[in-house]
């Protein structure tokens, strides 16, 4: 029998004992997911960008066995907004509350302001089966509250095709670009696996970022200084403020990133004697490199291409991982090896004719998805080996 405790901040809950359930193969190396561990997610609301005053009411649903062992656990949002979320619902709020209902408070189970794909229900290796019952605790809390619904996003597929059989939960599918390790021992084994004008051009690429005469350095762990993360903050907030009109993170979240994450981070800077004027924060997971920001005081052709896409590949090759995930969006990565790739969903909605005209869409939107890897990938700038290079 378990036992459901809602926590109102995961610094209540001992970290050892969150990441026993959030990544316990940690014990012999990196997190699958560095996202879901105790450090990163009590990084967020000790840096203030979750939590009061956020729009990220911050809460942990934990189940313990009849022992007290912690078994289950899943990061739960009390959201007023859908900001920072990157699976996009402001269509669905507008028309419910056109139709005269109430969108905000939902629940959301996220890791906030990350669309990278992760387990979502987290669960010791000998209970593999209290996925159910979280949701289940999950869905309760949304209904016996009366919010309009639940939101699972960047789940695993198999969390997702699972969960939504199982409890009729709406299964949302939407694309990234992720680039995959074929086996590639160099980049120049990636860069021939590719059309020959697509080769061409991605070398033309490197070559002209590196003309603007720059010296690129990839950091990490103690290597990074906070010098390293006054500048990452300045070209942030610069690019934050330009996407989304107010950033989502704190200064302070990347002095608690320090603190304890230091190791999990790659920071991939540019800089002009000494003085950095572009970078890139990549997170390590065990087998995937997590693109998540980047910046720049100073415009350079090509300069994003190599320190977001090129660099983080050279980085996967170097250290034998199996991908890279460049976050939310963006076509033009297609061209440089970032394949389209489909990302998971799931969605409770409290108002059965609401829910069904959701529904509906979902499966409209599912075939437009379909259709469009499946164009995309023909699109691809990898060769075609049944023809001529």
């Amino acid at each position: 029998m378990t036992h459901p405790t809602l926590h109102d901040s995961l610094t209540e809950i001992d970290a050892a004992e969150w990441d026993a359930v959030a990544c316990p193969e940690a014990t012999s190396g990196r997190p699958v997911d560095p996202f879901t561990t105790h450090r990163f997610l009590v990084a967020l609301d000790r840096s203030r960008s979750t939590g009061t005053g956020t729009g990220w009411g911050t809460k942990a649903l934990v189940l313990r066995d009849e022992d007290g062992r912690m078994i289950g656990a899943t990061p739960l949002y009390v959201k007023s907004h859908s900001q920072g979320e990157y699976i996009f619902d402001h269509g669905w709020a507008d028309a419910l509350e056109r139709a005269g209902g109430r969108y905000y408070p939902k629940l959301q189970i996220a890791v906030p302001f990350t669309p990278a794909t992760g387990r979502r229900f987290l669960t010791a290796p000998d209970a593999p089966h209290t996925r159910d019952a979280l949701i289940e605790a999950a869905i309760g809390l949304a209904a016996g509250n009366k919010l309009s619904s639940l939101h699972v996003t960047f789940c695993t597929g198999d969390e997702a095709e699972t969960l939504s059989a199982r409890h009729g939960l709406l299964h949302r599918v939407t694309q990234q670009f992720h680039w995959e390790n074929r086996g590639y021992a160099t980049f120049d084994d990636f860069l021939a696996d590719l059309a020959s004008r697509k080769r061409k051009n991605i070398r033309k690429e490197r070559e002209t970022a590196r003309a603007a005469g720059l010296t690129i350095r990839a950091l990490t762990g103690d290597e990074i200084e906070e010098k390293h993360w006054d500048a990452f903050w300045y070209f942030y907030q610069d690019t934050g403020s330009r996407k989304w009109g107010t950033p989502y993170l704190t200064r302070k979240f990347f002095d608690e990133v320090h603190k304890t994450m230091r190791d999990d981070v790659l920071l991939v800077l540019a800089e002009r004697q000494g003085k950095p004027v572009a970078a890139a924060l990549n997170f390590i997971g065990r087998d995937t490199l997590y693109g998540r920001y980047w910046g720049c005081s100073e415009d350079h052709p090509c300069l994003h291409f190599e320190l977001c896409y090129y660099q983080a590949i050279d980085y996967a090759i170097a250290h034998g991982m199996a991908r890279v995930e460049a976050g939310a969006q963006g076509e033009h990565k297609l061209a440089r090896g970032y394949l389209p790739t489909p990302v998971h969903s799931l969605h409770w909605i409290n108002d059965p004719n609401f829910r069904e005209a959701v529904a509906r869409y979902l499966q409209a939107e599912r075939r437009a998805v379909d259709e469009e890897i499946e164009v995309l990938t023909s699109y691809g700038p990898f060769r075609n080996v049944t023809s001529e290079d």
